[in-house]
């Protein structure tokens, strides 16, 4: 009788344990609750700087094509995501002393002017790369001597 009363009492613990721990996991799956939060966004993030690092050799009509490569200086606190670079030509200023003549963009060619970077550029001077642009100097039909010791500035934008 004793053994049937130890057993007995075993399982009535048991239960009692079983719907205790029942109790506390339906207490905590069911209990409410409310809160407040809030995030901020940083400011407006300040643009990138793309430099151009291909020293470009003096150009002639008919020369073969130069790459166009750089870089990134990122001013800001934490990393840019840069789509790509696009380059253009700013303006051609012709050499003091150069012949009488015209000398535009339209000497030069720029070809695969949108080059993808689809990159992070992390913080810092000098970070990322972006290249695959070319520029040439137009081999024109028409007497191109204004273009002597001329300068062609590029512009870049970044997306």
């Amino acid at each position: 009788m004793l053994k049937f009363a130890k057993r007995r009492a075993l399982l009535l613990i048991g239960a009692v344990a079983t719907l205790a721990v029942a109790g506390a996991a339906f207490a905590f799956w069911t209990g409410g609750g409310s809160g407040t939060g809030s995030a901020s966004a940083e400011g407006a993030q300040t643009g990138l700087t793309a430099n151009q690092t291909t020293t470009l050799i003096a150009m002639y009509p008919g020369d073969s094509a130069q790459t166009i490569s750089g870089n990134f200086d990122n001013p800001n606190s934490g990393p840019i995501h840069v789509s790509s670079v696009t380059v253009s030509i700013d303006s051609v200023t012709k050499a003091v002393g150069a012949p009488a003549g015209t000398c535009d963009s339209t000497d030069f060619t720029l070809a695969n002017t949108a080059m993808t970077v689809n990159a992070e550029v992390p913080t810092g001077t000098a970070k990322g790369s972006f290249t695959g642009a070319t520029i040439r100097f137009n081999n024109k039909a028409t007497n191109q001597d204004a273009c002597k010791g001329a300068t062609v500035s590029l512009a870049y934008v970044i997306a």
